[in-house]
C-alpha cells in the first residue's frame, strides 16, 4: 500500500538545479492523494511558468514516483494558481535580510 509519505520521501530527492534544494521544501508541492492505495496524484507548480527546467522536474518527479514499490497510475497536474512565492519555501531555505 503506497502512503503520502511514500510520495513525499520520493519527491524529496527531485532537486531543482536553479534552487539546489528538493522540490518538496521549496514549497512546489501543493496536494499529494493516494486512490486504491497505489494511484498518486500530485498537484504541483514551478517557481515560474517561464522555468526552463519545467520538464526535467516534471519527469524526474514521474520517475521517482514511478519507483515507489507498488505504485498504480502516477498523475502530475501542473498549475499555476496560487502562484507561488518565496514564502512556501521551508524556513530554513528563505533568505532574511
Amino acid at each position: 500500500m503506497v502512503t503520502v509519505k511514500d510520495a513525499i520521501d520520493a519527491l524529496q530527492k527531485v532537486v531543482d538545479p536553479e534552487i539546489g534544494s528538493n522540490i518538496v521544501d521549496i514549497g512546489l508541492i501543493y496536494d499529494i492523494s493516494i486512490k486504491n492505495g497505489k494511484d498518486i496524484r500530485v498537484v504541483l507548480t514551478m517557481t515560474s511558468p517561464m522555468c526552463p527546467l519545467t520538464s526535467i522536474i516534471m519527469a524526474d518527479a514521474q520517475l521517482r514516483l514511478e519507483a515507489i514499490d507498488g505504485v498504480g497510475n502516477v498523475e502530475l497536474e501542473l498549475v499555476w494558481q496560487p502562484p507561488w512565492s518565496p514564502e512556501m519555501m521551508d524556513e530554513s531555505l528563505r533568505y532574511t535580510s
